[in-house]
């Protein structure tokens, strides 16, 4: 597996935990619906959110939150309404991401929540 993508599946791995660790329910991970995938679908009370990780080794080329574009914004709105479709949900749906910044000595991860509309 290259190397990126090792780094991928491990920043998926420590979101999963961090939003277990705070009450979030795991509904789905690597949801694809035509050409989107949602990385974790998570739930909290009555509450969808959509969550796409962002990582990065370094800061050097900004955060990794700022590599969200608005093409990937309008794929995860079609892949929330597909979702939505198959499961009959009717609540309140956010969507969220979390940054992990891979730092030599720790790790930075931090939630940003109802991220983009």
């Amino acid at each position: 597996m290259a190397k990126h993508l090792r780094l991928g599946k491990k920043a998926e791995y420590l979101a999963t935990d961090y939003l277990r660790s705070r009450g979030f329910y795991i509904r789905d991970k690597n949801y694809r619906s035509g050409p989107a995938e949602v990385d974790i679908i998570a739930q909290k009370t009555q509450r969808l959110h959509f969550i796409e990780i962002k990582s990065k080794k370094s800061l050097r080329y900004g955060e990794p939150e700022e590599q969200i574009g608005k093409g990937k914004i309008q794929r995860y709105h079609h892949a929330a309404e597909s979702f939505q479709m198959e499961e009959n949900w009717h609540g309140e749906i956010q969507f969220d991401s979390i940054s992990i910044t891979f730092f030599p000595q720790a790790v930075k991860i931090e939630h940003f929540e109802d991220a983009f509309s």
